[in-house]
């Protein structure tokens, strides 16, 4: 049996790996020619979500089910008021989340405000990873 701490680890885990995936994904669209890079935004947002609720989970910090980037930085301030200082640009990425997502009269996302997404979501991942360093440094913790 797992203990709780093993528990949050494994799910820190899980939340890693799932936003590597969507970082990977947005790089993947970034670099095929289309006409509009809308997809490239979800999954940097994605990612970037992903990313900051693996913080939030290893801080024990219950966090609503939302794809609201603001929401998830005020959580943040609880254990670390700089980290969320830090990932206050990738606000501007919630829109790619939602809004996006469905149809209607919107512009198409041209491929330098999808590099734009890109960017920050591989920022956010940079900020959290060296916020979360001694903590995965030290590995899965023992029974």
């Amino acid at each position: 049996m797992r203990s709780p701490e093993q528990v949050t680890w494994d799910f820190v885990q899980q939340w890693l790996s799932k936003a590597q995936k969507d970082l990977q994904a947005a790089s993947v669209l970034l670099a095929a020619d289309l006409d509009d890079y809308e997809n490239v935004g979800f999954h940097a947002q994605q990612a970037a979500e992903k990313f900051i609720k693996a913080f939030l989970v290893r801080h024990q910090i219950e966090f609503p089910k939302t794809h609201d980037i603001a929401v998830l930085r005020a959580l943040l301030v609880q254990v670390d008021q700089r980290t969320a200082e830090r990932l206050a640009p990738a606000e501007a990425l919630s829109p790619f989340g939602v809004t996006f997502r469905y149809p209607g009269a919107l512009p198409l996302v041209p491929r330098d405000e999808g590099e734009r997404a890109l960017r920050l979501a591989q920022k956010v991942r940079d900020v959290v990873m060296q916020s979360l360093k001694p903590y995965l440094e030290a590995g899965r913790p023992r029974g």
